[in-house]
């Protein structure tokens, strides 16, 4: 192996190696100590030492890196203390994660580092976000992520490079070309020689060179580094590579071809640049035996340190207490003049006036800038806040949302838009396991709305109408609300815009032009988790949100021989319980009614919860009155005896009869 020294001094050629060697040492203790049952699980990076290092090394100490479960690199050279690294491998609580993630599956602001989930193409979108924001700071910090060969068939990968490709976003993608996914060749995975042939199809640059020579990666980054500061664009950089170990220590390494291990071994970049350093004199053998003896005695301490915390015990309060960054509600109350306005209209105020209030807020979605989105509810935020702030987006929801919690990480809020909510099966994976886990796994919060055009009764079908909010209030680590007022929908978006963590938030696409309401003009904020009384009663609770609360509301009207108590979830999650508590207690009888289909809704959640707390007041069971365990029918007619309110007055009267 060739190294050519140009640019670097003897100084900087040593504070490389010393960086080289520090993983390796650490994953030879590694292994041990998952031997000794220490640790349960290892990833290994021996052979590929050098891609990580090298560009950790080379990337501006305040640019951000999105490592992957091989690059131990990235962590030391960042200088994470190895204490708290070593009990992060332990699920010790002084770890990064408090014993709930593993390995790398942390981040530390402090340390520029966003660590990756096992899925291992999402954090690429992240990094788009976080590239989106170094554009709008014109900042000339570039940020790096990092992917293997095999995660790069995903389709995250198209997405981020996409969308950072129409964007100009300064986005390295780091693609760690190791040959293997887990146990199948590249040839299984992909049917091009190099990543470099992608980068003409994306309109953007690309670079390879041999992953196990750090000076070339070093080189390389620094170079595309230099290129980016001049003229924000995404790059895709190659660092061909092997690992000389399994997957991880549990899978072996019986599928590689014999012989292939020792002809990568002739490659090994720890053993390759030390030899250059000892045959040029940068370095002498005795020096040389310093620098490992310092090195051992730096981890042996760490690890001791680590090894002296006790096994973790956190208490359940404080798992729940984590799962949400702290924030306290501030009420701002709706005042002054009032105008009769749609929901449609009440949603547009309150993106507009938290537009006017948070100037680091960014919105995005399909269609929302020139043509105000598929329901004008964005129409003429461009011409106020320009192109930077307003941004309409590819068909990339995953990169979108991944690009939303990118811009939080660095200090931004931001709105993604689901074209209607039967799309967000595009962008499941980053909303449930990255936005919801985020700050439950190592405190950094997601600063993310995403509104959701939802709802049947509009003679969509199946893909444009179906009922998806169940699908997150089964998510620890997300707030979901759906109003059913446009009074309630502005005062709820703007707090959801003000709060900082992680909001779905449910809009009817039905009661966007039939629901009036007179709504103050003025900005105001209505506390999430509170639901409301609609009227008051006697012989009955009706429960309900979204459309099912003018069901209810039309119903009592039919019914006027009886006192039906409306309530108003206004919140799936968290729920106001102690409101709902209390007025099934007062009534004795309770009907819960949803849109959205009967099995594994938010509703048989509220029945069972219900059942226990208010049992000794029950005059009859809980009745529950639901849509059809179908998808949602096209023609008008199935569509209608789908929905729930078809089958309300018989479930109603079957209740009061009891």
């Amino acid at each position: 192996m060739k190294f050519n020294r140009k640019g670097f001094n003897d100084q900087r050629l040593i504070e490389l190696y010393k960086a080289l060697l520090k993983p390796r040492m650490i994953e030879e203790k590694m292994l041990i100590a998952l031997r000794q049952g220490k640790i349960s699980k290892w990833f290994s990076a021996f052979g590929q030492e050098a891609v990580s290092v090298g560009a950790a090394m080379a990337m501006n100490p305040d640019s951000y890196l999105l490592p992957m479960h091989r690059n131990l690199g990235i962590f030391t050279s960042r200088d994470v203390p190895l204490t708290k690294l070593f009990a992060q491998f332990q699920a010790k609580s002084e770890g990064f994660t408090k014993g709930r993630d593993r390995s790398f599956h942390f981040g530390s602001k402090e340390h520029k580092i966003v660590g990756m989930i096992s899925h291992l193409g999402p954090q690429m979108g992240i990094a788009d976000g976080i590239g989106l924001a170094q554009l709008l700071k014109k900042s000339s910090n570039a940020t790096l992520v990092i992917t293997g060969d095999g995660g790069a068939s995903q389709g995250d990968f198209h997405e981020a490079l996409n969308v950072a490709a129409v964007w100009g976003l300064p986005v390295i993608f780091l693609i760690e070309n190791n040959h293997w996914g887990l146990s199948t060749p590249s040839s299984e995975q992909f049917n091009f020689k190099s990543f470099v042939y992608k980068a003409a199809g994306y309109g953007v640059k690309a670079k390879s060179v041999d992953g196990n020579n750090i000076l070339e990666v070093y080189r390389a980054v620094e170079e595309i580094q230099d290129e980016i500061a001049k003229r924000p664009q995404p790059y895709i950089f190659e660092c061909n590579t092997f690992r000389l170990r399994g997957h991880e220590e549990a899978s072996g390494t019986k599928y590689y071809p014999q012989g292939l291990i020792e002809e990568w071994s002739k490659k090994d970049p720890v053993e390759n640049y030390r030899k250059f350093l000892l045959e040029e004199k940068i370095l002498s053998p005795e020096e040389n035996e310093q620098i490992v003896l310092d090195i051992k005695s730096e981890i042996n301490a760490a690890l001791k340190m680590a090894d002296s915390y006790p096994e973790i015990d956190n208490s359940i309060e404080e798992e729940f207490k984590d799962l949400f960054a702290p924030y306290d509600f501030i009420a701002e109350e709706p005042k002054g003049e009032k105008e009769n306005v749609r929901m449609v209209d009440a949603i547009h105020q309150a993106i507009d006036q938290s537009m006017e209030r948070f100037d680091n807020l960014v919105i995005m979605g399909q269609d929302i800038a020139e043509y105000g989105g598929v329901f004008k509810v964005t129409e003429g935020l461009l011409d106020k806040y320009g192109k930077e702030r307003v941004r309409n987006t590819p068909l990339c929801e995953s990169a979108i949302v991944g690009s939303a919690l990118g811009l939080s990480i660095e200090g931004y809020k931001a709105i993604m838009e689901m074209q209607f909510s039967d799309f967000v099966t595009e962008g499941f994976n980053q909303i449930v396991n990255n936005l919801a886990k985020i700050h439950w796994r190592w405190g950094q919060n997601a600063d993310v709305v995403v509104r959701m055009p939802t709802g049947a009764g509009v003679g969509a079908g199946p893909f444009h109408s179906q009922s998806t909010e169940a699908w997150f209030t089964h998510t620890a680590g997300l707030k979901v609300v759906y109003p059913a007022f446009p009074e309630d929908a502005k005062g709820l978006l703007n707090e959801a815009i003000a709060d900082p963590n992680p909001v779905l938030f449910f809009e009817h696409k039905a009661l966007y032009r039939s629901s009036y309401q007179d709504v103050a003009k003025a900005y105001y904020r209505l506390e999430l988790g509170k639901a409301a009384t609609l009227q008051s009663g006697t012989d009955c609770t009706i429960i309900s949100y979204g459309m099912g609360v003018h069901w209810a509301l039309d119903f009592a009207k039919e019914n006027p021989n009886y006192s039906i108590e409306i309530i108003d979830l206004r919140t799936l999650s968290p729920i106001d319980w102690p409101l709902l508590i209390e007025s099934v207690n007062k009534t004795s009888r309770c009907l819960v009614l949803q849109e959205d289909v009967t099995t594994g809704g938010i509703g048989s959640d509220i029945v069972r919860h219900l059942q226990k707390e208010c049992f000794k007041a029950l005059d009859a069971p809980i009745a529950f009155v639901a849509s059809l365990d179908t998808p949602v029918p096209f023609a008008r007619k199935l569509e209608e005896r789908y929905l729930g309110n078809y089958r309300l007055q018989e479930s109603f009267d079957e209740l009061m009869s009891f």
